[in-house]
């Protein structure tokens, strides 16, 4: 079910864990982490676009991406600006800034600023919050 006025995509849990797999719920939905170095696209870096698996709004181009070493892949900045959102995340004893997908609230990962030039940004996103679309 989507909202159309804001073009949200809103969805019972039950939608969701019928049409996500459970890593990609747990990810998404439950603000979990994949264990690092385990994600399918922590070193991959064909080009194309990374999509959110739960509702296909894209997040990140294939040319933002870099090997970071941290585990899990690494973007320097979004696909567009307002296709993310941010908010402080005070778990597990830490301040982080959490990466939301801005259409379905989906769990993508963090950003830091430790990246590259020129945003210094590290969006260190979540394999399973993603799908890449080839170019």
């Amino acid at each position: 079910m989507s909202d159309t006025k804001s073009g949200k995509v809103t969805k019972a849990e039950s939608e969701w864990r019928k049409e996500l797999t459970p890593m990609q719920y747990a990810v998404l939905r439950e603000k979990a982490t994949e264990r690092p170095f385990t994600g399918e696209y922590d070193h991959s870096f064909n080009d194309g676009t990374y999509v959110c698996a739960g509702c296909g709004q894209s997040l990140f181009e294939s040319e933002a991406k870099f090997d970071s070493g941290c585990g899990w892949p690494a973007f320097s900045k979004p696909a567009a600006e307002t296709h993310v959102d941010e908010e402080r995340d005070f778990s597990h004893g830490m301040i982080r800034t959490e990466v939301l997908c801005s259409k379905c609230d989906g769990h993508l990962g963090h950003v830091f600023n430790d990246g590259p030039g020129p945003t210094g940004l590290r969006y260190c996103i979540n394999s399973a919050a993603l799908k890449l679309q080839s170019k």
